[in-house]
């Protein structure tokens, strides 16, 4: 018999149940359309194209638990304990809607109670209730004995805890003191029938059992109750939202940043909370304070201030302290003169320019969240509304717009490179399939200008019909956008587009994964569509087609470094490690951090330009990282961490064992 069909103190069981759920869903409700007024704070943004496609997200990250389970190695098997959790709640939360809310509530007990349905879908709670037990002890002893750096000890993650064990305890005992009472003689569910039959043993009394059955199921009701005040008020609301997080994250290429429509905007980047989208906000509230992305943050890792966990969680804080006031009207007073500024107090300027827009935030964020494009919104209204940004970043942005490149203090030109080389170059003989785009690095840092070369060369042993712009290449804006001068950006790009499409551009190969990002990504936003190749992808092609053999080279220990523009921002892993194994006497060695989870070299974000002065060097951390492999050569396939690896190999001391080169010139040496 359902507890809800007795009567309490002359009061009806269900008067009583129904009177308790209004106050809950009332409270719930009321924190429900708080949270949401301050979404409406939030700019608009355009999330609903391609329903067809942010379901299926959803529904293979989400409910599979893929969101967690691609975050498990070897040293940190949380997500399989999270996804447990997970999964057997997902069992109970329906479980209640159907033997609390249909059978109690509503008084469909005498057609639930009973049935096969019932014995089966209990007997499946049983099992989930263990594995959830069992994943909440592995939790705590985690989070409060043996305390991994990326979680934060925190009161509200250990009511959460308990409320869930409370809840799978009350349930093993709802079944055993409900299934002894009513002297109910079954083998299943497990759990429950054999705890109904030790209760049986100890001789307690029918009076006792269905008084202990009848408020052992009130207080389970009270507390799934209580749980749902609480999670909108606490840390743990991504239980709540992280579907819906999911539902509406972006669906473009990964990291491309969204322009700045520089005539209609009345203030460029963001300033205060109010001035990111509404999907920003969803963000903060989204935060499971996990610690992955702090875990993973070269910058953070190399004892920086920069935590992208802490930016978020610092910017949901500062929405629920100015929001209340925002929402009674009071905008105007509270943006001109805010009691707490959000950048430079809330979020300092030293941690805003720490970030090397690497990714690593945001591919291990098991809800979603965008850190990084926060961060550089912030960076745009503190270049172009507020003009502060680092001397040597500054000096690079005066040089890209004077002279179309951010290297001060070169003394090569843009054709130096291809001296002696016969390249065409388009305003001689733009007859060509393929367009050479060299980059600004390659053709005009010593170092690099190697590549360049190495590139060439393959190119005219394939009889690949190439040419370069030579002197007419510019800057493809990609250091002046990431260190937040979209101005500078859109009339580098503009320029750009122009030219290309005057010569009639399709194709275009290159050997930076910045600029391939960038013109591949980022300049259809401003009507430039070309098919861009990465030299990896290309060179992969050529070895494939026999286009080019590999004769033997110098061989040797080889480890290769993912860059974060090639590897996690446009999923190119296996082409660098193709070539690397088509190498004659070529041994490949991973690090440990390698792929989707590789460690930045330091370089993004505009930081070739800019000094680190707090913590350890990211190059130089990453370079320890090669030396653990014991290889000879780190294989790179990008100029600026050619670039950081070079000068993390002097830092060291280690010329002699170790040297960088890019898989290009690899290839080059070896190739017929």
């Amino acid at each position: 018999m359902s507890p809800v069909s007795a009567t309490y103190w002359n009061i009806s069981g269900y008067v009583i149940f129904w009177v308790l759920f209004a106050i809950a869903f009332g409270l719930f409700i009321q924190r429900a359309y708080f949270l949401f007024s301050l979404l409406r704070l939030g700019q608009k943004e355009e999330r609903s194209e391609s329903i067809g496609r942010r379901i299926k997200a959803m529904l293979v990250e989400v409910f599979p638990q893929w969101c967690n389970l691609k975050s498990v190695t070897r040293k940190d098997l949380a997500g399989i304990g999270h996804a447990l959790m997970f999964w057997g709640f997902s069992l109970f939360f329906l479980g209640y809607i159907i033997f609390i809310g249909l059978s109690g509530g509503f008084g469909l007990s005498s057609v639930l109670e009973g049935s096969a349905f019932e014995t089966a879908y209990s007997s499946i709670l049983d099992i989930a209730g263990v594995l959830v037990i069992i994943a909440i002890v592995w939790a705590a002893i985690r989070r409060y004995i043996l305390k991994p750096s990326r979680l934060k000890v925190s009161a509200e993650a250990g009511i959460i805890l308990l409320l869930v064990f409370s809840l799978m305890i009350l349930h093993f005992c709802i079944e055993g003191f409900g299934y002894a009472a009513y002297e109910i003689q079954a083998s299943w569910p497990p759990l429950g029938t054999a705890f109904a039959s030790f209760l049986t043993g100890t001789g307690l009394s029918e009076s006792t059992l269905v008084a202990v059955y009848k408020w052992v199921w009130w207080l389970h009701y009270a507390i799934i109750l209580g749980f749902m005040v609480y999670i909108p008020r606490s840390k743990h609301l991504h239980i709540l939202l992280s579907p819906f997080n999911v539902f509406f994250k972006s669906l473009g290429p990964k990291g491309a940043l969204k322009p700045i429509d520089l005539e209609q905007a009345e203030t460029f980047g963001v300033s205060k909370i109010q001035d990111f989208t509404w999907k920003d906000l969803l963000d903060l509230y989204t935060c499971a304070e996990c610690g992955r992305c702090h875990d993973n943050c070269p910058a953070q890792f190399s004892g920086q201030p920069l935590s992208p966990r802490e930016v978020i969680l610092n910017l949901k804080e500062h929405l629920l302290e100015v929001g209340p006031e925002l929402l009674r009207g009071k905008a105007e007073a509270a943006s001109t003169n805010p009691s707490t500024a959000m950048i430079g107090e809330v979020i300092t300027e030293e941690v805003i320019w720490e970030c090397t827009t690497c990714r690593a935030c945001q591919e291990i964020c098991p809800v979603s969240i965008e850190q990084m494009t926060k961060i550089i919104d912030m960076r745009r209204n503190l270049v172009l509304e507020q003009a502060s940004i680092p001397e040597t970043g500054e000096g690079a942005l005066k040089s890209i717009e004077t002279r179309g490149h951010p290297w001060r203090g070169t003394t090569l030109s843009r054709t130096d490179w291809a001296e002696g080389l016969d390249i065409k170059i388009l305003a001689e003989d733009s007859d060509i399939d393929i367009l050479f785009w060299v980059g600004c690095t390659s053709a005009l840092e010593e170092r690099s200008i190697k590549v360049a070369q190495a590139v060439a060369k393959i190119m005219k042993l394939a009889g690949v019909n190439f040419g370069i712009l030579g002197v007419e290449e510019s800057c493809c804006g990609e250091p002046a956008r990431r260190l937040g001068n979209e101005y500078l950006f859109q009339i580098q790009a503009e320029k750009n587009i122009e030219l290309l499409k005057g010569y009639n551009v399709k194709k275009i190969v290159t050997a930076c994964p910045h600029g391939y990002n960038t013109l591949k990504h980022e300049y259809p936003q401003f009507e430039g569509k070309f098919e861009v190749v990465h030299h990896t992808e290309f060179i992969a092609n050529l070895l494939k087609e026999g286009k080019v053999r590999i004769n033997k080279g110098a061989g040797g220990v080889v480890t290769y470094h993912d860059a974060c523009y090639l590897g996690r921002y446009n999923d190119i892993f296996e082409p660098p490690r193709e070539i690397l194994r088509n190498l004659t006497d070529v041994t490949l060695v991973e690090m440990e951090r390698n792929r989707e989870l590789g460690f930045c070299c330091g370089g993004g974000g505009g930081h070739m330009w800019l000094e680190e002065h707090i913590g350890r060097r990211i190059n130089e951390v990453r370079t320890e990282q090669a030396i653990e492999t014991k290889a000879q050569i780190v294989a790179t396939a990008c100029p600026f961490c050619l670039q950081m690896f070079e000068d993390g190999i002097k830092t060291k001391a280690v010329e002699e064992s170790l040297k960088v080169m890019d898989i290009a010139e690899l290839v080059a040496e070896s190739a017929v």
